[in-house]
């Protein structure tokens, strides 16, 4: 059993490693951010389509629930566009900084999904979240646009990540991706045909090596660890998957200054902001679940 165990949390390691590695396959790729995510979802939805087909998977939900998913869907292909984007126009290490501000985002919209009052910590925390980022925008001007598409991305990441949430409460986490992911891949096909080049020819012409990248991202980066943490989470409590997935910008920067030494060392104050960020992130995480803890054992008390 203990064995077991450990095998599930070296594999959430592992996926929480998987999702660091996207932001240096997003640097790898050369083609750019919206026909990234085009390919990215296209691939990723057929590769799941396929995982539906082989489990018997059931996808039919209400017109309403359609409607839904697809709005989310929207929202998560804007913010894998506005996060690619940001790495290219800055790089790694800005990008998933600016990307740990998720969790204070989602601090105030969670009050509004669910109708429930701010907590008084999360204002606290969420002034410190500012402090590291204005930090880091001091020491790192240059990158002014990528750090403001970096928090738009983080913004909108917490958005979907609430919604999906409250999705759960009525659908599996396969029918949510296949919906969203559909519905992505058509939102960014119409606006490429409206405001963008449409499909040339060169559009479907990939490099050997943004082909096998791409489908890494699809697939590994995407397909594969949506159905691997869903399987981890049935051993885990959600509480220690969220926590663990707060390292993704540890790793992920960590790994940009292994493969790309050049261009993501940085200056002392944006790894002093990084660190402010992330170990706040980490302490809400930590005050969360005593909290939720503290209410279990409340509930049990009068239950009894």
């Amino acid at each position: 059993m203990q064995n077991d165990n450990l095998k599930n949390y070296l594999h959430l390691h592992v996926l929480v490693f998987i999702a660091g590695f996207t932001a240096v396959l997003g640097e790898l790729i050369t083609i750019g951010a919206v026909s990234l995510v085009w390919y990215r979802m296209l691939m990723a939805t057929i590769l799941m389509l396929i995982y539906v087909a082989f489990a018997k998977i059931n996808l039919r939900i209400p017109l309403k629930s359609v409607a839904k998913l697809a709005f989310a869907g929207i929202i998560i292909a804007l913010h894998w566009i506005t996060f690619f984007e940001s790495i290219k126009i800055s790089n790694i290490s800005i990008t998933l900084a600016m990307f740990s501000t998720g969790a204070f985002f989602a601090s105030l919209i969670e009050p509004l999904v669910y109708k429930r009052k701010i907590i008084c910590y999360e204002i606290i925390f969420g002034l410190l979240i500012i402090v590291g980022v204005a930090i880091i925008t001091n020491s790192e001007f240059k990158y002014l646009s990528g750090i403001i598409l970096g928090i738009i991305s983080a913004f909108l990441s917490s958005t979907f990540a609430v919604l999906n949430g409250k999705f759960l409460e009525k659908h599996t986490a396969t029918v949510i991706s296949v919906y969203e992911f559909v519905s992505g891949v058509l939102f960014i096909s119409l606006f490429m045909l409206f405001f963008g080049n449409g499909f040339s020819k060169e559009f479907f012409v990939l490099s050997t090596s943004d082909f096998i990248f791409l489908f890494i991202l699809a697939s590994v980066c995407t397909a594969y660890a949506f159905i691997a943490s869903v399987y981890v989470m049935r051993y885990i409590s959600p509480y220690t998957v969220v926590l663990t997935y707060n390292l993704e910008p540890i790793y992920g920067i960590l790994l940009a200054l292994l493969f790309f030494p050049e261009n993501e060392v940085m200056s002392s104050s944006f790894y002093v902001g990084a660190i402010i960020i992330i170990s706040v992130v980490m302490i809400n995480g930590i005050l969360k679940q005593r909290i939720r803890s503290k209410a279990k054992k409340a509930l049990r008390s009068v239950n009894k």
